[in-house]
């Protein structure tokens, strides 16, 4: 499960409990400019792509980065989710990663707060 706060201009969204290990990351920093917006999917991780690094068994977890567009022309995703029905994707511009597929505690809240951070101006 990923945890999201604002830190000024910046979004961190940390990598809570066990997560950690199989993500391989604690934490992603993100500015607010770079986030387009977010929305509820619980498919979103079931997307077939290439894991490097990071942990997928199925059924019970996907973690990490993975190329889910194709490997040589487009940048990763982050996914972290382990219950489908809390998932959102944050779409970003200028980042290490097209997008951030995680899995959040109260997916309205998260969706509401990143959507309104995206419209803000900085």
């Amino acid at each position: 499960m990923v945890k999201i706060e604002q830190q000024d201009d910046t979004v961190v969204f940390v990598v809570e409990g066990w997560h950690k290990l199989w993500a391989l990351r604690s934490e992603l920093r993100i500015p607010q400019v770079h986030i387009k917006g977010a929305r509820r999917d619980a498919w979103a991780s079931h997307a077939r792509g290439l894991r490097m690094p990071g942990t997928h068994i199925p059924g019970f977890l996907k973690a990490g980065t993975f190329y889910l567009d194709g490997f040589f022309d487009h940048k990763p995703s982050f996914i972290d989710v382990q219950h489908d029905e809390n998932t959102i994707v944050v779409d970003l511009a200028d980042e290490q990663f097209n997008r951030l597929i995680i899995e959040v505690e109260d997916p309205d809240e998260a969706v509401t707060l990143l959507n309104g951070l995206a419209a803000e101006p900085v």
